[in-house]
């Protein structure tokens, strides 16, 4: 058992979760600390209109040029630029839930609903977007379903409580990372290393 624990409050559809990734990984890779993941609901069935799309556009060239996180042509020029597309971040947590019940490494399944969406441009909104990434990490299709099923009945629950958990930390929105230690919760700067997965290596070390 790994000796602290990471509260991670992330939203997958969250372009700066997406810039947090590689941070995530790095906190993930160290024997000391356990990734806990706290889903949100940041996008709640809206369409892509003007100036929404202006902003994540304008927040995506930052992200990339902090980070190096990949945007693909597939989002760029398809999903981000029709005017059909539904950002829905339910189901996709939805579906993170589903994997970790089954064994599956939920930032695994969060990392590939990522990917999909800003590299590939896929509609992560949709159930069978979800269930084809899902088998991608090796779950099967029907037991995907079925466990993807039985946490719509309780994300509500979930996301009520990552929010909750965001506003006794003080809010700050997506992401907010919090080290969980035996002295309580303390709030981790992830904006100040975003591109920086060396030093932020070296921060973690010396948080505990």
């Amino acid at each position: 058992m790994k000796p602290f624990k990471l509260h991670y409050i992330f939203d997958p559809l969250c372009g700066w979760c997406y810039a947090a990734e590689p941070l995530l990984a790095v906190a993930q890779a160290n024997s000391a600390f356990e990734l806990v993941l706290h889903g949100g609901w940041l996008m709640r069935g809206q369409r892509i209109a003007p100036a929404m799309r202006a902003h994540i556009a304008s927040a995506d060239r930052r992200i990339e040029q902090l980070t190096g996180q990949p945007f693909g042509e597939g989002y760029l020029n398809g999903l981000l630029q029709d005017p059909e597309t539904v950002l829905d971040s339910r189901p996709p947590i939805t579906a993170i839930l589903a994997a970790g019940s089954l064994g599956v490494d939920p930032f695994a399944m969060q990392r590939s609903i990522q990917h999909a969406h800003y590299e590939q441009g896929l509609r992560v909104s949709e159930l069978d977007t979800l269930a084809g990434l899902a088998t991608t990490l090796g779950i099967d299709s029907n037991a995907f379903l079925s466990a993807f099923s039985q946490q719509s009945k309780v994300v509500m629950g979930h996301i009520d409580e990552s929010l909750r958990l965001l506003e006794a930390a003080g809010g700050g929105g997506f992401p907010t990372l919090l080290l969980e230690t035996g002295a309580g919760m303390k709030r981790l700067d992830l904006a100040g290393y975003y591109g920086k997965p060396d030093q932020w290596r070296a921060f973690l070390a010396a948080s505990v």
